[in-house]
């Protein structure tokens, strides 16, 4: 509304000019032809009413200027609020074009320093290819709200030049002209990168917490029966007609569901724990010695660089060996001959064990899934070996990081916090 009187104000101010300007010229034309003294009154009457006019049009000149500098002022500030918000703000016009940006979209897809006033984007898919699969998702998801006809909503995610991945919470307006053809498009979209992974989280404890109730009953009904069948297992063994491998093969089958039972309850309720110091070179030393044979077997080297000094972490170390035997168990499984590298850094108060074997790598689609209980890329596993593995480390205030490629092995990163004994 402002703009519109604005608007009405520069127009009235511009037309008194041209009075001004047309009882100037009627003077002039008074003098050169009236006889006196009609010249003279005609000229005086136009002095007269021209400095009215003039009056009038300086008093108005001065309030449309008044009103143009608040104007300014109010464009100022709506332009700082805009560069301050921790959002993403766009206009375009009805073609698609840019016409203005904030700060955190200029720094989003690295346009500082680039012209991107009315160029479309495509334009700038051209100008910065990193994002040119973000900027051709949006010219459909432009086109769809333009279709809409009304506000639309929608989440956009993509990739950052240093690999992390944002996702946004995307608003946008269409706005038409009065004769319904496009006037411009607004676009808003909030960081909710965050939530998002709050949200995967929340929901991974919740379907590990309903595994956990289900693997409490099983594990009970399986050791209630497996107990008695243990002791008539002992009974047979004191009879002589009985083969002993025969009952050496039973004896450690009956071990090896007893071990499943108990990994079903380290995910169905906390376990009592020893939390003490201990050194990380120590659990890396024994890994070496438990799975260094099995290594051997299958022709594979196990190069593990041991910590010369102690690094000391506070946590169950029995657990965080299953941990580590478990990746490398994993690895040596992944590969038919090649090499197992371990090696180890500190940073920020942190330790990273990284295991890279050469073995047949994960495809991406599998690798989202790995850690959700009884998924397993395993023909006989049980798919809970390396869900139990992130548990425990996550208990331990830790991470797990897996990267894989195809024919070319996999990288599993353990990070945990170091502590000052």
């Amino acid at each position: 509304m402002r703009e519109t009187k604005n608007s009405i104000m520069k127009h009235t101010f511009y037309n008194k000019i041209m009075i001004v300007m047309a009882l100037f010229v009627f003077q002039l034309i008074a003098v050169l032809i009236l006889d006196k003294p009609w010249n003279v009154i005609a000229s005086l009457l136009s002095t007269i009413v021209g400095g009215a006019v003039l009056a009038l049009s300086i008093k108005e000149g001065k309030s449309f200027l008044s009103e143009h500098q608040k104007l300014l002022e109010e464009e100022n500030q709506l332009s700082t609020l805009l560069h301050s918000l921790p959002d993403f703000v766009c206009f375009k016009d009805g073609e698609g074009r840019w016409l203005k940006v904030n700060q955190f979209g200029r720094k989003l897809y690295n346009l500082e320093g680039i012209d991107y006033e009315g160029k479309t984007d495509r334009d700038l898919g051209e100008l910065v290819p990193f994002f040119k699969d973000a900027f051709d998702y949006c010219i459909d998801s432009d086109e769809q709200s333009w279709k809409a006809e009304k506000v639309t909503r929608c989440e956009e995610g993509f990739y950052l030049p240093n690999g992390e991945y944002k996702t946004f919470d995307v608003i946008k307006v269409p706005l038409f002209h009065s004769n319904h053809t496009r006037k411009g498009l607004v676009i808003i979209g909030r960081d909710i990168s965050q939530q998002k992974i709050a949200e995967e989280m929340l929901l991974r404890k919740e379907k590990l917490s309903v595994v956990g109730e289900l693997a409490a009953g099983i594990a009970h009904e399986i050791r209630n029966p497996l107990t008695s069948i243990k002791g008539f297992i002992q009974l047979l063994e004191e009879n002589e007609h009985v083969p002993d491998h025969y009952l050496t093969v039973m004896s450690s089958e009956m071990d090896r569901i007893n071990q499943i039972v108990g990994e079903l309850l380290i995910l169905s309720k906390p376990q009592m724990r020893e939390y003490r110091h201990f050194d990380m070179s120590e659990v890396l030393n024994y890994v070496i010695k438990v799975m260094g044979h099995e290594a051997i077997l299958k022709g594979i080297t196990l190069n593990v660089e041991v910590p010369s000094s102690p690094i000391w972490v506070f946590g169950d170390k029995n657990q965080c060996v299953q941990v580590f035997i478990n990746i490398i168990k994993n690895a040596i499984e992944s590969m038919d001959e090649g090499e197992i590298h371990v090696d180890w850094k500190v940073l920020n108060d942190t330790i990273v064990i990284a295991i890279q074997d050469q073995g047949v790598g994960i495809p991406s689609d599998r690798l989202k899934r790995l850690g959700e209980p009884f998924f397993t890329l395993k023909e006989k596993g049980m798919g809970l070996g390396l869900t139990i593995s992130q548990k425990i480390i996550e208990d331990h205030k830790g991470s797990i990081l897996i990267e894989s490629e195809v024919k070319k092995g996999t990288r599993v990163e353990v990070t945990l916090p170091v502590k000052n004994k």
